[in-house]
């Protein structure tokens, strides 16, 4: 079996651009950018993730295949991540559709 190989000077990058990427992570926290905040923390975190998966996991050189199955994993999770906001979103509404709440003219309980 036969693999890419990958240099040690590429895997000490890498993990040196973890290292100052983590370290950012924690000196923004103690920066209020307001609504920001989360956007600039997931901006990092994501980037974070694809140096992991790309260089650490061998996606990068890895086959069709195994990139199509890690495609469709960030593909569900995005499904997922989009039913969980839809749901949160729609939490109460102040008005909602007619014929979705309780019914008026509904007959006392007995």
């Amino acid at each position: 079996m036969s693999g890419h190989v990958v240099s040690v000077r590429l895997y000490v990058t890498i993990f040196l651009t973890l290292l100052v990427l983590t370290g950012l992570t924690t000196g923004v926290a103690f920066i209020d950018l307001g609504a920001y905040n989360t956007v600039v923390a997931l901006a990092i975190a994501v980037l974070k993730m694809l140096l992991v998966v790309l260089f650490f996991m061998h996606v990068r050189y890895s086959s069709g295949l195994t990139k199509i199955v890690v495609l469709a994993g960030f593909f569900w999770l995005a499904i997922m991540l989009t039913f969980t906001m839809s749901d949160y979103f729609t939490r109460g509404l102040d008005n909602p559709p007619n014929g979705w709440g309780p019914s008026i003219s509904a007959p006392p309980n007995p």
